[in-house]
Parts: structure tokens; sequence; C-alpha cells
């Protein structure tokens, strides 16, 4: 189970506010980074995101100390690390969303599953499934369906999680 996750972002307060948006959560300053923010979704999972500057590295600290944050002003806006996040807001709402801030948003079929990818500020990808999508998802992931799938046979897709 991830609890949490932590992403780089041009403007780490807005996208917070947006995420919490669509999270139904709480926004506030993460204290351990200046500039910082983090969603708490208050689910049963202690799902939260955290929302760093642009740069920002974690760098494992001394011995017996914890992490330790540093600034890389030559960093890629672009990473292959993303996830997936069951949300409580609907296709329609992630899809008005990502349309008012500019954001690319396309529901994608992966063929056993399907998602919604929501760029944050069209540089990092989240994968969000709305309820219906996120039934079929974990419906996927059973460990009786992945044998299947990893043995050539169809996984058979819930009829109400299509986009």
């Amino acid at each position: 189970m991830i609890h949490h996750i932590s992403i780089p972002v041009e403007n780490p307060l807005h996208v917070a506010q947006v995420l919490d948006e669509l999270l139904n959560g709480k926004v506030a300053p993460f204290p351990s980074n200046p500039n910082s923010y983090m969603v708490i979704a208050g689910d049963a999972y202690g799902t939260m995101i955290e929302l760093y500057p642009v740069g920002t590295e974690l760098m494992p600290g001394g011995s017996t100390s914890p992490v330790t944050f540093s600034q890389n002003a030559f960093t890629s806006p672009f990473t292959a690390v993303h996830a997936a996040i069951s949300v409580p807001a609907s296709e329609e709402q992630i899809v008005e969303v990502g349309a008012r801030e500019g954001w690319h948003t396309v529901c994608c079929d992966r063929g056993p599953f399907q998602v919604i990818e929501f760029w944050i500020e069209n540089k990092l990808m989240l994968e969000l499934l709305p309820t219906p999508l996120a039934t079929c998802y974990l419906n996927f992931m059973e460990p009786e369906n992945l044998a299947q799938f990893f043995a050539g046979a169809p996984i058979p897709r819930p009829v109400a999680a299509t986009v």
C-alpha cells in the first residue's frame, strides 16, 4: 500500500488546491520543506500527496539524521514517476478541471483497465481512477486475474467500468 507520494511542481500551492478539489481532502503547508504543501485525502488509507517546488531533491541525512532537502536548478521538467490514484471525483469533473487548468487530460484504455491521464502542469502524469475505473483496476489486480492475464487469457471488465 502506498500511503503518500511527493511530486515536484512549478506552483505547489495551486496544484495542491486543484488536487484537493478532486480528492475532497485538506490542503496544508508541508513543514519540512519551504514552499511545499500537502493534500490529505482523509480516507481510510492515509492517502497524501506532497507538492514540492521543481528542483527539490531528497537526499539521505547523516548516519543518524533524517532526509535533507536541496534544490537543483538543472532538472528536467519531465519524469518517469507517476501514480494511479483512486479519486472520489467523477470522470466529468476530472475532465472539466483539466480543461479549466489547461492541463492535458485524456481517457485511456490500458487493455485490462482504463485510466484518466491527468497531466499536472502538463509535465507530470497522474492516472486518476474515479470509482467505476478503480473498481475495474482493483478487479484486474486480484491475484487470480493477474495469473490469467500472465497466462495470456483475457480478463473481462465489469460492465460499468468503461470510459
